[in-house]
């Protein structure tokens, strides 16, 4: 639980804890995210000073300093001697951490930050395609082949077909073999894929779309064509995501 949004000047004036976290230090942490995301604490402006801290949050100094702590490791803060806890620009922010990404995500109406993310991914899963075309052997192929033939009878069954969707994007990225890229994806992915920002329309005809796409990036895996795999898992990302953010997409952003 967070503490109260009844606030006197820019912190809780009564903390609201129904049940006492385990981690106090991580909840404090989590609202202060939350609060210098959301602009309540703008770049540039100090944080509230610890006594005030302690008071709104009902914990300890220890527990302030812990999480003041956590905040610096994760970009927003940076502690100055004599100037207090400053608020960094969101350049400086960790945006692969689950707290900040899931905050600012929560934040952007435009979508900009999802954008981003998927330019993201198709620029490294883009990549992973090309390698898997040439390193692809009878085994991977014939996954794929059985994924990309399963997901044609599950499109009346978004939920399903959706798990078999990241099992095809995550054998490909197997096949390549780069650990680091796949990860990334997959931490991206794993904090937004059952947002229903991120999700978007999942209607039948979406379902059918998407698996064409998933077919032709099969095919040139399948054909041992790097650029053409490459190409396809460009245009597929691509095309999937402007369709799920309902055309509002600025192509221009997307297809940079």
């Amino acid at each position: 639980m967070t503490a109260s949004r009844e606030s006197i000047g820019s912190v809780p004036a009564q903390p609201a804890w129904v049940r006492r976290p385990a981690s106090l230090a991580r909840a404090v942490t989590a609202e202060l995210v939350e609060r210098i995301v959301r602009g309540v604490h703008p770049p540039g402006t100090s944080l509230p000073p610890e006594p005030a801290l302690c008071e709104a949050f009902a914990v300890s100094r220890t527990v302030v300093r812990e999480a003041v702590k956590i905040l610096q490791e994760k970009g927003l803060v940076q502690v100055r001697q004599g100037s207090g806890t400053m608020v960094t620009p969101p350049a400086t922010w960790d945006m692969l951490d689950e707290l900040v990404l899931t905050a600012t995500i929560a934040e952007d109406e435009s979508l900009a930050i999802l954008d981003d993310l998927v330019v993201t991914r198709r620029v490294l899963e883009s990549d992973m395609a090309n390698v898997a075309a040439r390193l692809a052997g009878p085994d991977t192929i014939d996954r794929l082949r059985t994924l990309v033939d399963e997901m044609d009878e599950l499109v009346d069954d978004p939920v399903t077909y959706a798990e078999s969707d990241r099992a095809f994007h995550d054998t490909i990225m197997r096949a390549s073999g780069n650990r680091i890229a796949r990860g990334v994806v997959r931490s991206l992915e794993g904090q937004v894929v059952n947002t229903a920002r991120y999700l978007g329309r999942t209607e039948r005809a979406l379902c059918v779309a998407s698996n064409q796409g998933h077919r032709r990036i099969y095919e040139r895996v399948a054909a041992h064509d790097p650029e053409g795999a490459a190409e396809a898992m460009f245009q597929h990302i691509t095309e999937a995501w402007i369709v799920r953010r309902d055309g509002t997409a600025d192509p221009v952003r997307l297809r940079r």
